[in-house]
């Protein structure tokens, strides 16, 4: 058994890979991000994840081959398992999916808002407004985030009221010019919320800051903030901290899991950023660590907005990068590939789709092969902690020597 290596988890928000036998209670029957963007565009070219077993596990997954077409050579020939994970959280969200991949599946109901206007109890925002001196929100529905400040943007800027709305996710989300309105204040607004929120069971509060002065110019900036509730249980991140290693996190994963079991947060946004910084880490990172970086494009940029062609770059751009890992990775480290949910960009609506997600597991002394279809995310994170000579994790079963 390795004790000192480290483990690099490389988290494709919402790279579904369809399947999911429970997709239907979900709406989602049929739904799959994968192979709906490959067929969508006539193929797609990513030939070092299929190297890694990707299309293979998609296969497996849906039981049909993905139309993909002919792949270039592969540059990434390491050795690795392939598979796919079903989620057995009781939602399709962020939280759930990031939870159960590291060993705590959520199996109570989260509390979420109507989408139609108004989305929000009067009582709620009485509370919120009160204590935050506000003259009142915009919005109050559900929305695509980036479509609401074009809407609202200029008659926030005009009369300080915030733009508050929610998703199909659990989350009460908080929009509001840097500038004019402030960032800070926009933090502190959002702590309120986020204690108001209590009661009804909300998994997060996001600080959504933008910038620009009129309609046509309004743009998010990377300044987002995650005010998350805490995992129910110790999480792979605590245990792995709790025993003395290092836990990096990359992009929003502190943020996701409310700053537990995290010894280093790294703020990064982008997908060239994200693998920039995310190489950077995994060059410095001692023996004994976990870097884990939450790649949010896929899913925040190219998948609540059902851009085919946009996520199918990105997922060719993400390709592309991944030979640069080869060279940084020591005799002991493992790198896994996967998701959290789906977000298929050719379904109907913007939400999340419940999808089976990609287990793709490499390193230089991974023993190859086909690890099935795993029941639950949390094998992953049960895997890794045998890797690491951690405590069994609460969920999840090991394939490491499957």
């Amino acid at each position: 058994m390795q004790e000192k290596g480290r483990v690099i988890i490389l988290m494709m928000d919402s790279f579904g890979i369809g399947g999911a036998e429970d997709a239907a209670k979900f709406g989602d029957e049929g739904a799959d991000t994968l192979g709906h963007i490959a067929a969508a565009r006539g193929g797609i070219k990513l030939p070092n994840l299929a190297a890694l077993g990707l299309f293979k596990a998609a296969q497996a997954s849906t039981g049909k081959a993905v139309p993909a077409g002919e792949q270039p050579p592969a540059a990434v020939n390491l050795p690795a398992k392939y598979g796919f994970m079903k989620e057995i959280s009781h939602g399709k969200d962020t939280s759930s999916g990031h939870w159960e991949m590291a060993g705590v599946p959520v199996t109570f109901e989260w509390g979420y808002f109507k989408p139609g206007y108004p989305s929000f109890p009067p009582e709620l925002i009485e509370k919120i407004c009160s204590e935050a001196g506000l003259p009142g929100i915009l919005g109050n529905k559900a929305a695509s985030g980036t479509v609401i400040i074009e809407e609202l943007g200029e008659e926030h800027i005009k009369t300080g009221k915030p733009i508050c709305y929610t998703s199909a996710d659990s989350v009460f989300q908080i929009a509001a010019h840097e500038k004019h309105f402030g960032l800070e204040r926009l933090y502190r607004v959002c702590e309120i919320a986020f204690k108001h929120l209590k009661p009804y069971n909300i998994a997060r509060v996001i600080a959504r800051p933008f910038e620009g002065e009129k309609k046509g110019e309004f743009k998010r900036t990377k300044n987002r903030h995650d005010y998350s509730v805490t995992p129910p249980h110790e999480t792979l991140l605590d245990v792995m901290k709790n025993a003395g290693g290092n836990v990096i996190s990359v992009g929003k994963i502190a943020d996701i899991y409310a700053h537990c079991g995290i010894t280093r947060a790294v703020k990064a946004s982008g997908l060239q950023e994200l693998w920039d910084v995310t190489l950077q880490e995994v060059k410095n990172a001692p023996d004994n660590s976990i870097v884990f970086t939450n790649f949010v494009d896929f899913d925040m940029t190219w998948g609540h907005r059902r851009d085919v062609e946009g996520y199918a770059k990105g997922l060719e751009y993400f390709d592309s990068r991944l030979p640069e890992l080869v060279p940084l990775l020591k005799e002991k480290d493992i790198v896994f590939i996967t998701a959290d949910h789906g977000c298929d960009p050719t379904y109907k609506g913007t939400d999340h789709t419940r999808e089976h997600v990609p287990m793709l597991m490499f390193g230089k002394n991974v023993k190859p092969g086909f690890v099935g279809g795993r029941e639950s995310y949390a094998d992953l994170g049960q895997t890794a902690a045998e890797y690491l000579g951690l405590p069994k994790l609460l969920t999840g079963k090991s394939f490491l020597n499957g």
